[in-house]
């Protein structure tokens, strides 16, 4: 594994091929020592704000949210500027499990701008994008230590040019970790949305998310309640897959216990991950948009919607990244 960009962009780690055919070991010797102390804390140039969205539990549809709530905020107006709309970044944090570069249908390696010793984010649907697997074969895996992951989410930040930006979205990895606490401590976190699916299992590793933000003094702006509810095709019928067997899902408990609150409800639609595959967001399937997957009549309304819903949520969350204030608990979510 190669992970070169330039002499000034190998995040000091580089790998000696062996005989053997896909084998490699790691330079110990090009391993970056601790810095003393914690990294200070320092905005991005150009960056208006950071949204981190996470979940903590692996498979509930994070980067999906993360990958649509970025197009959805692209699509705003910047009302400062007529005529404009938001400029957005989506950092995928995800060092070994990267999803970015299919949700957002990117391949490529990112370009150096040799004046500023920065990458050029890949850009797509209006979108900025950095992420590992931009920077690895499609099918390497990522083997690091934590110091290594700290150092490569400090270049991830620091080193790749997001100026002129709005918002930059990161798509946080599950759990609580090194990355997270990395980006806690070099950049200047203005809020956290967390999602998750209604189910005991998730909601448990939720919280931890929840705990972790509060002891890092980041703000969480909402919840997301993905998965939500599936609606047959056929009759209509409405079904909490996930619920509870009460029929709650627990999750406006947990919203209301850190003070927050469920900000929208997403469905479980089989074509919002077929899209998520093509690399198309369901985020820009708004109302007038030609549909070139000839999806049913039931199917479209169902995806429509759902972008409908990315779009009220991504005006929720300017709003509050603007006028930096929480949302009250017990606010209706949206559906």
């Amino acid at each position: 594994m190669q992970l070169r960009f330039s002499q000034k962009f190998s995040f000091g780690f580089r790998t000696h091929s062996s005989a053997a055919a896909g084998s490699s070991k790691l330079d110990v010797s090009k391993i970056p020592r601790m810095q003393r102390g914690l990294p200070r804390s320092q905005a991005l140039p150009g960056v208006r704000h950071i949204l981190a969205v996470a979940s903590g539990k692996g498979g509930v549809g994070k980067s999906t949210v993360s990958a649509n709530i970025a197009v959805a905020l692209s699509l705003l107006p910047q009302r400062e500027q007529v005529g404009r709309k938001l400029r957005v970044g989506l950092l995928d944090a995800d060092l070994f499990g990267p999803s970015i570069p299919m949700m957002m249908n990117l391949k490529g390696s990112p370009e150096i701008d040799s004046g500023r010793n920065s990458l050029e984010p890949l850009v797509n649907y209006g979108i900025k994008c950095m992420s590992m697997g931009f920077l690895v074969g499609e099918n390497a895996p990522v083997v690091w230590r934590g110091l290594m992951v700290m150092k490569a989410v400090e270049q991830l930040l620091r080193q790749v040019d997001w100026s002129d930006t709005d918002v930059l979205v990161i798509d946080m990895p599950p759990g609580t970790g090194d990355t997270h606490l990395s980006i806690a401590q070099l950049v200047p976190i203005s809020g956290a949305l967390l999602v998750s699916t209604p189910q005991d299992i998730a909601l448990a590793d939720a919280r931890k998310a929840a705990g972790m933000f509060r002891q890092l003094n980041v703000p969480i702006l909402g919840m997301v309640n993905n998965m939500s509810f599936f609606t047959c095709e056929k009759c209509h019928h409405q079904t909490r897959i996930f619920a509870r067997s009460e029929g709650a899902s627990g999750i406006e408990a947990m919203a209301q216990n850190f003070g927050t609150t469920v900000l929208g409800e997403l469905p479980l639609l089989p074509g919002v991950a077929a899209l998520s595959d093509e690399g198309k967001p369901v985020a820009l399937m708004y109302d007038d948009v030609e549909d070139h997957n000839h999806h049913s009549h039931n199917e479209l309304d169902g995806l429509k919607q759902t972008a409908r819903i990315y779009k009220s949520l991504a005006e929720i969350l300017w709003d509050e990244l603007e006028n930096d204030r929480k949302l009250s608990a017990g606010s209706q979510p949206i559906t």
